[in-house]
């Protein structure tokens, strides 16, 4: 029997046929928007491509210059930028490329102000500015950030006024405010700079005048000053200023860097030191009148020398700094000279290496607090076979913290030659001797004279001198147990002056201010005097040199504590060493300054021509 369709179901079919319609009509809306949606990604896409492109273009302004041997007209090259610029003028010069390097050691932290090594600081230096720059040809004080500044006739006040048109590399526009930011986040007590706070101590304030002028007042006269101003990072305030609600967040933070220099980090927040390599990318959004080279930097680790040096001849990175025991057979490596440029000089400005005794520990004097047995060990330490044996004659004696060349530098001091017999006399007159007859000296108490030689395991060349000079501290009855340490840990041990006696090196510059290693406050206040080295006589020659802005009447004061310094040794200065230094061959113009090699100047001089480029990106 067949049912009769009512006015009810009629109804309902009609309903449901009309729900259908809309279902179909939305669906079809959906596709549409989706389609629109799509259009809209290509388009934003291709803008995007059309920027990059449009940056590439903006930054090969020089090159295109370069290629067609005409100069870009109407441009004006701040005096910082001149030899930067002077590059992008050569025939074959490119914009691309990696700069790719490798550092010897794990780093503990690339967070400014919390660093403590050079190799941190090798990272910071491409990421931030300070308002002026040394120029590496004449030494003078040129203008980086600063366009200009004026000193007053006291030498108390230090006024700069700052290009306005520099931008920090998120976008954020660099004004007064974050120089003085700078300044006050360092003199924060809660924040970990004791090193710079030792320097800055000697500003009075740091004022803002208005958007683009910074006004630096200083206690006292300081024969630095300039320097000491001019030269400071200049921070990101609203980056950084977070952190001063949570200062121990900061102090404990491994990559918290950014800042308006020609690179940075890809997120400043993120790199920790289980990512192995440091990369660095471009700033494309750099104000410098000259754009860096590379489109990014990259360090990687490699602790094992053979492994650097493989990784050299492989091409993966481009430069080898060769131990002295294996330089004479490099240079006869004909497939290594083949792709190398040779460099063999001492640095204009080269540091020094030393031991560096520990003269308290744990609150309490150690054996080395006692100058006759420091002076003791600098006789027993010969500096003349550790250069010919295992430095090979590419190094130089160290007398002090002052270079041979340094008008700081009295040239009538000369290097503590090897003598045990003197040696064994001042132990003697300090109260040791051989008790037991078991050849090594005893204090008065029966304890042997033993102690722990810190130093970096990953350096071979020293693992061969603190062999070596186990045997000669032996000779008089001293027994110095090798201690290597992984470099992080170095750093620990370092902080808390827990170790007895340490090998390391020190940087130098022009002039050296040695309040920051051997003034008495820098032992009290936690800074670089880790050694706990106190003499009211050096201190206040260090004071009177620092006061002191007239170049002649300051260095007499500088040998004076120089002298000082000879006589108490709180560390047997060792040597200061060559550079013998292979670079690759696609790195084209690589030049000596009067500052060193250009490789590490900013923005960088170097570049790879487009035809020996290997990486895109």
């Amino acid at each position: 029997m067949q049912n009769q369709l009512t006015f009810r179901d009629g109804l309902l079919f009609g309903l449901l046929g009309l729900l259908i319609g809309l279902l179909v009509l939305t669906m079809y809306q959906i596709d549409r928007q989706w389609l629109k949606l799509s259009e809209m990604q290509v388009a934003l896409s291709e803008q995007a491509k059309d920027m990059r492109e449009l940056r590439s273009a903006i930054s090969n302004r020089p090159l295109a210059a370069a290629q067609t041997g005409q100069p870009e007209a109407n441009k004006a090259v701040a005096t910082a930028f001149t030899r930067a610029d002077a590059a992008t003028h050569l025939p074959d010069y490119a914009l691309g490329d990696w700069g790719v390097d490798a550092f010897g050691t794990n780093i503990k932290t690339i967070t400014p102000l919390v660093s403590s090594d050079a190799y941190a600081a090798n990272v910071q230096s491409y990421v931030l500015e300070s308002l002026i720059t040394r120029n590496p040809d004449t030494l003078a004080w040129e203008g980086l950030i600063a366009k200009s500044w004026t000193v007053s006739p006291d030498g108390l006040v230090i006024s700069f006024t700052l290009r306005d048109d520099v931008h920090f590399s998120d976008g954020t526009p660099l004004t007064a405010d974050d120089v003085v930011f700078s300044y006050d986040f360092i003199m924060t007590e809660a924040i970990q700079a004791p090193r710079e706070r030792a320097y800055l101590e000697k500003l009075k304030s740091v004022t803002a005048k208005d958007k683009f002028t910074v006004v630096f007042t200083f206690k006292e006269p300081y024969f630095e000053a300039l320097s000491l101003a001019g030269g400071m990072a200049i921070l990101p305030k609203h980056f950084y200023s977070p952190y001063l609600k949570t200062p121990q967040k900061f102090n404990e933070s491994k990559g918290l860097l950014l800042g308006s220099g020609p690179y940075k980090l890809q997120d400043p927040t993120l790199w920790t030191p289980d990512k192995g390599n440091v990369e660095l990318v471009r700033n494309e959004r750099y104000w410098g009148d000259v754009q860096p080279a590379y489109n990014r930097v990259l360090w990687k680790i490699i602790q094992n020398d053979s492994a650097r040096l493989t990784t050299y001849r492989n091409g993966d990175i481009d430069s080898y700094s060769a131990r002295p025991v294996e330089y004479q057979t490099l240079k006869k490596d004909a497939q290594l000279m083949a792709k190398s440029q040779n460099f063999e000089y001492m640095p204009p400005v080269v540091g020094y290496s030393y031991i560096g005794w520990n003269q308290e520990r744990g609150g309490k004097p150690t054996r080395f607090a006692d100058k006759r047995v420091r002076l003791a060990m600098t006789y027993l330490t010969d500096v003349s076979r550790i250069i010919k044996d295992v430095f090979l004659g590419y190094a130089e004696p160290a007398v002090s913290p002052f270079g041979n060349s340094s008008k700081q530098h009295d040239p009538a001091l000369l290097p503590y030659g090897f003598n045990v017999d003197k040696a064994k006399a001042l132990l003697q007159e300090a109260g040791y001797q051989d008790r037991n007859g078991d050849g090594v000296l005893e204090d008065a108490k029966g304890q042997p004279f033993e102690f722990k030689l810190t130093y970096f395991q990953a350096n071979e060349d020293t693992k061969r001198m603190v062999l070596l000079l186990k045997d000669l501290y032996a000779r008089a009855g001293v027994r110095m147990i090798p201690f290597p340490q992984e470099w992080p840990v170095m750093l620990e041990n370092i902080d808390k002056k827990d170790f007895d006696a340490i090998t390391l090196g020190w940087t130098s510059g022009i002039e050296t201010d040695l309040y920051q290693i051997f003034h008495s406050a820098q032992a009290q206040s936690k800074g670089d005097n880790f050694t706990g080295y106190k003499n009211p006589a050096l201190d206040k020659l260090i004071d009177a040199a620092r006061r002191n802005v007239n170049e002649t009447d300051r260095m007499p004061l500088w040998q004076q504590a120089e002298h000082l310094i000879y006589e108490d040794q709180p560390y047997t200065f060792l040597m200061r060493r060559k550079n013998l230094l292979f670079v690759d061959q696609r790195i084209h113009n690589v030049q000596m300054t009067k500052l060193g090699l250009n490789l590490g100047l900013l923005p960088m001089e170097t570049y790879v021509p487009l035809a020996m480029q290997k990486y895109t990106q």
